[in-house]
């Protein structure tokens, strides 16, 4: 049982080393970016301060918590079927209210990282075009590619 949990924990700091590193890559974002040619007869929300950059990252970060959490309940079923865990410790797992608290903890940190635009078509791009938990997972390790050499 405390290998089956060490595993666990492993594979969900690999997760979060995953977010971490790539929040760590993403620089800071300047405020100026946006395409100020864009006029339209509604005006943006003069409430919302955060720039287009922030708020794809923020949709993206939303769309993509479940999707992990989902993928996380998917690893505790796998773990329970090779025997590495309790019925009980899938049970324990993934309760709603752990899986909505992780969901959550995800979205916070998520959004509170500063993305390249790069990184951000990342987060949007992964979870639609990956709908297994295996190759989502390898797309989401692009977070953390070097820029390729485009224009600078």
């Amino acid at each position: 049982m405390t290998g089956a949990r060490r595993d666990r924990g492993r594979r969900a700091g690999r997760l979060l080393l995953l977010w971490l590193g790539a929040a760590a890559c993403g620089g800071s974002q300047k405020p100026g970016g946006e395409d100020i040619r864009n006029t339209t007869a509604t005006p943006p929300a003069a409430t919302d301060p955060r720039t287009a950059l922030e708020r794809r990252r923020d949709v993206a970060c939303e769309q993509l918590g479940p999707r992990l959490t989902a993928c996380a309940v998917e690893d505790a079923k796998a773990d329970l079927a090779a025997g590495k865990i309790s019925q009980q410790q899938l049970e324990r797992d993934t309760a709603i209210d752990i899986q909505r608290k992780n969901t959550e903890q995800f979205e916070t940190a998520c959004k509170g990282s500063a993305y390249s635009s790069r990184q951000v078509r990342v987060l949007e791009v992964c979870p639609r075009e990956e709908t297994q938990c295996g190759p989502l997972l390898a797309c989401l390790g692009h977070l953390t590619d070097a820029p390729s050499g485009g224009a600078k």
